[in-house]
């Protein structure tokens, strides 16, 4: 038995030579190196009509997730990470243990009101 081909096995329909008269015209782009602390390089292509200032100094590398930047030589450096703060945390910054007390006394003299048992 043989086998019925397709002539247009394996390719799309309506696919045919493909160029710039079936895309259209490339706009004029920028290369835009840039370099992490490991040395990796990640190239980011620009409109070239972009002002310089869109332009990022520095991205996120994809291979590491390092911060990338423009100069080979002076990559930023990743910023140190602040641990988590829990509320508590924030609020033992904002008071000091005795308008903690202070608080906590008022808050305890309301609820005691509340309830009837002062």
């Amino acid at each position: 038995m043989v086998s019925g081909g397709s002539a247009i096995r394996g390719s799309r329909v309506g696919s045919g030579p493909m160029g710039e008269q079936d895309r259209g015209i490339h706009a004029e782009r920028i290369s835009i190196s840039y370099w992490d602390a490991m040395g990796n390089e990640t190239v980011r292509h620009f409109a070239a009509n972009l002002p310089e200032e869109e332009i990022p100094d520095v991205i996120d590398s994809p291979s590491t997730g390092l911060p990338a930047g423009r100069d080979k030589n002076n990559p930023p450096q990743v910023a140190k990470n602040e641990p988590y703060k829990t509320h508590l945390a924030y609020v033992k910054e904002r008071r000091t243990d005795e308008e903690a007390a202070q608080i906590l006394d008022e808050a305890l003299l309301k609820l005691r009101q509340r309830r009837g048992t002062v």
